[in-house]
């Protein structure tokens, strides 16, 4: 029960027993919402790399490739303005008197 968030918002994720949360599965979600990860039939595929046929086949060789990972990672995060962007230096802190 929460009294100060906004109403009604959902969230979608695999829990796994004895893991959590499934950060693979949750990549091969949004790739696939994004366009990032191309899903035909039961294959994911991204960037021509055929991930596995299933979600679970999949998720296990995001796993196993952990740099395959943080680059679906990068580009959803990119493509949503979440985090630091390299292309653009941070802006510099003024100091504020009170």
């Amino acid at each position: 029960k929460n009294k100060l968030a906004p109403p009604f918002k959902q969230a979608e994720f695999d829990i796994l027993y004895g893991e959590g949360i499934s950060r693979e599965g949750g990549l091969i979600d949004m790739g696939v919402e994004h366009g990032f990860v191309r899903k035909s039939g039961s294959w994911f595929t991204y960037e021509g790399d055929q991930l596995g046929q299933g979600k679970e086949n999949a998720r296990q060789f995001l796993k196993d490739n952990p740099d395959l990972a943080d680059e679906i990672d990068k580009k959803i995060k990119e493509k949503l303005g979440i985090g630091a962007h390299a292309d653009r230096p941070a802006e510099p802190l003024t100091p504020v008197d009170f």
